[in-house]
Formats: structure tokens, C-alpha cells, sequence
């Protein structure tokens, strides 16, 4: 730190303890966990003993500040002996493993990671055996010093871990002036066509604006003034629909015109458009009210009369201008004020659905407001009819079922629904879903987070935030809530056993033939993957590993001879069964992510449920990369021809996860660990899929209670090739990414042209993209 920000952190210190402390100016054990605020108490025990240098029981503000400016601005050395005393539990100069375990089952509660206790034993030798180089049984200072020296990021934050753990909120070096962020040239550069568009929107208001106060100049400057933004209303309330033709702006994402209009920002555009109608009815009905309180002087109504009465004949249809004007104004203030993000994103997404329906009222009341609104609506009217029409025949035609149902955790509900037979689909498109049982009148739109290329069910993967969503869940965990015809069950039965067997025959080892994945929800097919060590895919097996059963086995198997065979599908559990529940589907729509098959490096960056629509797009990606793999005849080598087709010119995917817990990420680690299982093989180039997981309830490495852990857990992994808490190959990181150094290592390997698409909080959003103009990297955001 620097010297002004350490005198203000030191002052910021003793004032907290001052404020904790009271008047005998002594803190004590409790006093020190409140001000600590850690999650596990060992570490508040810990550092509180080694403060309370005196053994007194309690720490005055002098041997505070003694002990804390030792971890600021001692020696490596110094704040190596501090760590070492944090882990020599009994004082004895040496660290042994029980002490080590205690210390690591500690780490795991303060990051919360939940891990058997057999993994918590593996964890603990894992860091021993490496540490301990004599193999005397016990870790000396020295042996721990050297150990934490194959760390050099450890080593090299441990002066931030020290000084951070008691930081001060909202503490921060003071930067020097930048240039604002809308003002660089990274920012007009990948903004272009949105800046663009708005100029040629805004030019267009102002022309409609001024044209129509010429044609009224003589109705006085209020009556200009109201026509004017009448005329603008009458373009605005047109273009507001036009910005939600989802049917016609998916046809046009396929088009050149993607590459000159923001068709991908269409939703932030309506929501622009929706706050200039605000802004101009508001000031619309003002000028109209000070038009009538200049009238009401010069004739025989009064102002009353003008407002709320049909009497002084105002308007085409026998004068109700005012009144249509009047519950105009109320209707659409409602609607923007439910359309907020707050009544969005706090569980009352009802409240904004039937809100907005009410914009077939408004339209008809503009109809009988405006003489001249039709001519303006008639087109897009038409065009917005049949759209809604096609949408409502569409979602009827055939009857379509969810036939399988999974409550995984977090409160996610993935439903399985029955494909129809002409349903096509890009990967990131979404649905809106009926299910009528849930609300027979609510239509709520999700990701498809299954493939194009799976050809019998469709994947929805449904988080639990709003009244609707919530009943989905408490739906489907009711297990006497569904009414099920057992003929129509039945052949949803036998439908999904033979798509298994199917997809069974698809992932067979050429060369054992045992199964390797036969559906990506059930665990048992990993499990068999990693007894017999197959990869899917022709070529002969590439590991050792028991044969699949051979005709005698399983005769004797069939007789009861021999030993059982192991099953092939997993049974279902009780929050993983079929089920026979009628819905409805209307779509697909598109979303920017159609764009990623057009990139050359594409970095896929989901923060918790905002995966889904990179579940579709990472499998449909593999399938292309499948085919373009070769494999030897003659031996197990396997390669990637590096060829640009039509559908695809990715070179390289970065996929990033971030999740608060350990728990969200078992949504979709069966689909991942499929995923790596299909480069198993190191390309010459790199692999093409690199995984990115970040899990920020866990302490960073940067952080004095989280070193241990972070260091067994590498240990483990690479000698597990696994990682603890995912069981994926790729090492889940704690805390969240530094996009800055994410973005640099992007950007120097050099495959392309880079396109990072965003799917999660609109917070993290604004970051990621303020990065990506810094790199001049292309930046897409799914928009729910």
C-alpha cells in the first residue's frame, strides 16, 4: 500500500477498534470473531492467539497494530512464520496431519465446499506427502517454505491475502482520470451500428417533430408543441411493435441485414422506444392541458369540460380525444413502471406479462384517439397479426408432451419435451412455453439448452425466481400431482428406451464395445466410461480396461449362472422420473449467440443458470467437431482436420462458468465431462474446447484462509487428473475471473477474430463488455 493509503487504513483501524473495544480498550475473543466476520471459527482462534502476544486474553490496540504491520510490511519471511503459526496447531514447531486436516476441513467451510471425508483425507495427504521431503511425519517451517515456492502465485499474493482480510469496505487506491468509457474509440468502433441507428431514430423523431409544428403554427405554441409529439407517438407506438416481430427478425438474423441493422440489441431498443413514448405522451398531455386552459378563457367550456367531458367536440370519434388521452397516459405509465427491472427480477414476472398484454387496448384506444394512427399501424399491424396467428398455430399443431422431468439443485427444473417432427432450431434459441396446467394462459420464454442434432426431445433447463417458475417446481415435486393416461405413458415408456438403446449403439467402443455415454442426465454411463477407459467414436479403444461381456457371460447371466451384469441405464430417483404432462411451444426464436458458427475464437461466458444456451451451443459445436476428427485404422491416434466448412469457422472455444456454490454446477457436469471425454486426445494446435470454472463462494488464493486448500486441491487434481469438487478434468478456480488477464491470454493466441458471448446478471454484463471494447473483441449478451 501506499504511504497515504496506509495511514488511512490504520486510521480506519483503530477506529474500529475504538468502536468494538468500548472503554476498558480491550477486545476480546467474541469482540474478535464479530469484527472479523469469518464464516468458520478456527482462524478468528487462531489469528486472535497470535495477536494476543501478552497471552492475556485479550488484545489491546498496540499489540493489533504490532501484529498487523508485521503482515504489511514484514519480510516474505515474517509472513511465511505467520502462516505457520496459523497451521501449528499445538505450537509444537511442526506441523503434523491431523493438525493439517483440521486446518484444510477448516478451509472447506470458510469457502463452503462440501467434500466427503474420505476426499478431505486424500486433500490432507495429498499436501503432506509433498511438503514433507525427509518423510519424518511432521511439515518444519523450512519444508513449508519450500513448498509454498512451487506456488509462485500463492507466494506472490500473500502480501495481498495479509493486508486484505481486515481491509476496510470500500478502500481503494484512488486512479488516475480516464477517458470516459463512451468517449474512446473501442467504443464507437463496436458500437457502430447501435450509435448509428440511434442517430438515424433520433433524426427522424426531430424531422417528424418540426414538420408537424409547422403544419399547426397556428394553433399557438402549446398546440405545436402537442402535435409535434403526437406525430412522433404516431411513429413511436408503430415502432415499438415492429422491435418485437420475433418470427421476422429471426429470418433477418440469417440475412446481410444483421451486418448493417442491431437486430441483436432489439429488446434494448424496445425498452428505448418504450421510454420515449413516456417521455413524449407525457409531454404530449401537458401541452394539451395548457392548449385547454387557454381555451377555457376564450370560449363557454371550461377546463373540466375540455378534460374529462366529450362536450366541446375534440377528436374524430364524437370528441373523445380527451378522455382516450387521459386513460392513455395512465395505461402507459403502468405499463413502463411493471416493465421495470425491479418487478422483473424480483419474482413478480406476472405482474409484467399481463401488464404488458394490455398494449391490444392501447392501440385500439390510439385508433379512436388519433385520426391519423392507422395509417402508421396498418402494415406492421397486419404483419404482427400474422405472426401471432402462425405463433398460436404453430404451438397447437400436434400434441406435445413433457415426457421426462429432473429437479436438480438450486431449484433448476430440466424438462424433457417430445420434438415435433418439423421443429427446427438454431443452437441459443429460445421457446415460449405454455403448460396448462401450470397457468393455462401464461406463455414464459426459456433457452433451448438441448442440440439441433439430438432429433427426438427438446431440453429446458428452468430456474426457480418468479410465482410461475415456482410452481413449475412444487408441480413436479409433487409425486400424486400428475394425472397420467397409462397408454399414452406407456408409449412415452418405450419411445425413451429405444431412443437409449439408440443413442447406446452411437457410443459404443469399437473395440470393447463397452458403453461409454448413453445419456448424458445419468451418472452410471461415466462411470462405466472410467471402468473401461473408452472414448466414443470409431478407432480402436485407447486405454486398458475390462471387455465388455461376451455372448457367454451374458447367457449365463440370463440363466443366473454367472455373475450379474452391470446395468446400462441409470434408475430413476425420486426427483428424476418420466412423466405424460401436456404443453405448448411456440418458436424458435433467435438470439445473437445464432452468430457463433460466423466466429473464429469464441469465449462463451455463462454465470449460473445463464449456461443454458451454451449447453446447446457446446454440444452442437462437438457434433461439428466430430466430424471433422480422424482417427488412425492402424493405431489409437486421433487428430482434428483444421477445415473451414459452411456451417462452422470456429478454431478455438473458451467456455467460462461462474457459480456461486458447488451445488449449481451438478446441472450440467454430466454434459461437461461428456465434453472432454471428446478430446480426450491433445490436438497438435491445442485443444479446441478449453473449460473455464470459477466458483466465487470459494476463497481466492489470495486469501490467508484459503492457501492450504488451493494448494491441495492442485496437488490432488493433478495426481487424480480430476478436480475435486466438479470431477471434471478441468481444475475448478476459486473466486471470480480477472477479465483483464483472461481477455490478454485470449487475445495472444491469436486464432481469430474474437466474439465473447454473455448470458447472465446485467451487472457482470457491463464489465465484461467495457473489457471487451478495451481488446476490441466483439461483444453479444443474451437479453433474459
Amino acid at each position: 500500500m501506499s504511504l497515504d493509503e496506509d495511514a488511512r487504513w490504520l486510521e480506519w483501524v483503530t477506529k474500529q477498534f475504538e468502536s468494538i473495544a468500548g472503554e476498558d480498550k480491550e477486545i476480546d475473543l467474541e469482540e474478535f470473531k464479530t469484527a472479523l466476520k469469518v464464516k468458520e471459527s478456527f482462524f478468528a482462534e487462531r489469528f486472535f492467539a497470535l495477536f494476543d502476544s501478552d497471552g492475556s486474553k485479550t488484545i489491546s490496540l498496540d499489540e493489533l497494530l504490532e501484529a498487523l504491520d508485521l503482515l504489511i510490511h514484514g519480510s516474505e519471511t515474517d509472513k511465511l512464520r505467520f502462516l505457520f503459526q496459523v497451521y501449528d496447531v499445538d505450537g509444537s514447531g511442526s506441523i503434523d496431519p491431523d493438525e493439517l486436516r483440521t486446518v484444510l476441513k477448516s478451509c472447506l467451510r470458510e469457502s463452503a465446499i462440501s467434500l466427503p471425508e474420505e476426499k478431505l483425507d486424500d486433500l490432507t495427504l495429498a499436501l503432506f506427502e509433498s511438503a514433507d521431503k525427509d518423510n519424518s511425519g511432521s511439515i518444519t517451517f523450512e519444508e513449508l517454505k519450500a513448498e509454498l515456492e512451487n506456488f509462485p502465485e500463492v507466494m506472490e499474493n500473500l502480501t495481498i491475502s495479509a493486508a486484505n482480510w481486515l481491509k476496510p469496505p470500500g478502500l481503494e487506491q484512488k486512479k488516475g482520470r480516464h477517458t470516459p468509457r463512451y468517449l474512446t474509440p473501442a467504443y464507437w468502433h463496436n458500437n457502430s451500428r447501435k450509435l448509428l441507428f440511434l442517430c438515424a431514430y433520433t433524426c427522424l423523431n426531430l424531422l417528424l417533430f418540426i414538420t408537424a409544428m409547422l403544419k399547426n403554427a397556428e394553433g399557438g405554441f402549446w398546440y405545436m408543441v402537442a402535435k409535434g409529439c403526437g406525430q412522433c407517438l404516431n411513429f413511436n407506438c408503430t415502432f415499438v411493435m415492429v422491435l418485437m416481430l420475433r418470427r421476422c427478425l429471426t429470418w433477418l438474423r440469417a440475412t446481410w441485414v444483421v451486418r448493417v441493422l442491431p437486430l441483436d440489441q432489439n429488446i434494448l431498443l424496445h425498452q428505448m422506444v418504450g421510454y420515449a413514448i413516456v417521455t413524449f405522451s407525457t409531454v404530449h398531455t401537458t401541452a394539451h392541458f395548457m392548449n385547454f386552459v387557454h381555451l377555457s378563457q376564450n370560449s363557454s367550456y371550461s377546463l373540466w369540460e375540455h378534460l374529462f367531458t366529450t362536450r366541446p367536440g375534440i377528436g374524430w370519434v364524437q370528441g373523445s380525444a380527451s378522455l382516450t388521452g387521459m386513460v392513455l397516459q395512465i395505461m402507459i405509465c403502468l405499463m413502463v413502471v411493471c416493465s421495470s427491472t425491479f418487478v422483473r427480477r424480483s419474482g413478480h414476472f406476472e405482474v409484467f406479462y399481463w401488464s404488458h398484454l394490455s398494449y391490444v387496448w392501447v392501440w385500439a384506444l390510439l385508433v379512436v384517439h388519433c385520426a391519423n394512427f392507422w395509417k402508421w399501424f396498418v402494415v406492421p399491424g397486419v404483419i404482427f397479426l400474422l405472426e401471432k396467428l402462425v405463433g398460436v398455430a404453430v404451438s397447437h399443431m400436434g400434441g406435445l408432451y413433457i415426457v421426462e422431468v429432473n429437479l436438480l439443485p438450486s431449484k433448476v427444473t430440466h424438462l424433457v419435451i417430445k420434438r415435433p417432427q418439423f421443429f427446427h432450431f438454431k443452437p441459443g434459441d429460445y421457446v415460449y412455453i405454455n403448460i396448462p396446467d401450470i397457468a393455462k394462459y401464461e406463455w414464459h420464454p426459456f433457452t433451448i439448452s438441448s442440440a439441433p442434432e439430438q432429433p427426438d426431445t427438446l431440453w429446458l433447463h428452468i430456474r426457480s425466481m418468479g410465482q410461475w417458475t415456482n410452481r413449475l417446481y412444487e408441480y413436479f415435486r409433487q409425486p400424486d400431482s400428475q394425472v397420467v393416461s397409462t397408454k399414452r405413458l406407456s408409449a412415452s415408456l418405450k419411445d425413451r428406451r429405444h431412443q437409449r438403446r439408440a443413442q447406446e449403439e452411437l457410443f459404443k467402443c469399437a473395440n470393447c464395445n463397452g458403453t461409454v455415454a448413453s445419456n448424458e442426465d445419468d451418472a452410471i454411463e461415466l462411470t462405466l466410461y472410467r471402468q473401461n477407459g473408452c472414448r466414443p467414436g470409431p478407432g480402436p479403444c485407447p486405454g486398458p480396461g475390462p471387455q465388455g461381456p461376451n455372448p457367454d457371460q451374458q447367457n449365463q447371466a440370463e440363466r443366473g449362472e454367472g455373475p450379474p451384469l452391470r446395468e446400462t441405464t441409470a434408475k430413476l430417483s425420486e426427483n428424476h422420473r418420466f412423466c405424460n404432462v401436456k404443453c405448448f411451444v411456440d418458436g424458435p426464436y433467435g438470439t445473437p449467440t445464432r452468430q457463433i458458427f460466423a466466429s473464429e475464437h469464441a469465449v462463451l461466458i455463462g454465470a449460473g443458470i445463464g449456461i443454458t444456451p451454451f449447453a446447446s451451443i457446446l454440444q452442437s459445436i462437438m457434433y461439428h467437431y466430430r466430424m471433422r476428427k480422424q482417427n488412425c485404422p492402424n493405431c489409437s491416434y486421433s487428430w482434428c482436420e483444421n477445415i473451414k466448412d459452411s456451417e462452422m469457422k470456429l478454431r478455438k472455444v473458451d467456455f467460462i462458468w461462474i457459480n456461486r456454490d458447488q451445488k449449481s454446477f451438478e446441472w450440467f457436469v454430466s454434459l461437461l465431462t461428456k465434453l472432454e471425454m471428446d478430446q480426450a486426445d491433445e490436438e497438435p494446435e491445442g485443444r479446441f474446447l478449453e473449460m473455464h470454472m470459477y466458483m466465487t463462494s470459494a476463497l481466492s488464493k489470495n486469501d490467508m484462509k484459503a492457501i492450504g486448500l488451493q494448494m491441495a486441491l492442485d496437488l490432488l487434481a493433478k495426481k487424480e487428473k480430476r478436480d475435486s469438487i466438479t470431477g471434471l478434468r478441468t481444475r475448478t478456480q476459486p473466486g471470480r475471473p480477472e477479465w483483464g488477464k483472461v481477455f490478454q491470454k485470449v487475445a495472444e493466441e491469436k486464432k481469430g477474430k474474437v466474439h465473447v458471448f454473455y448470458c447472465g446478471a446485467p451487472a457482470l454484463a457491463k464489465l465484461i463488455k467495457a473489457q471487451c471494447e478495451h481488446f476490441g473483441f466483439n461483444f453479444y449478451k443474451e437479453n433474459f
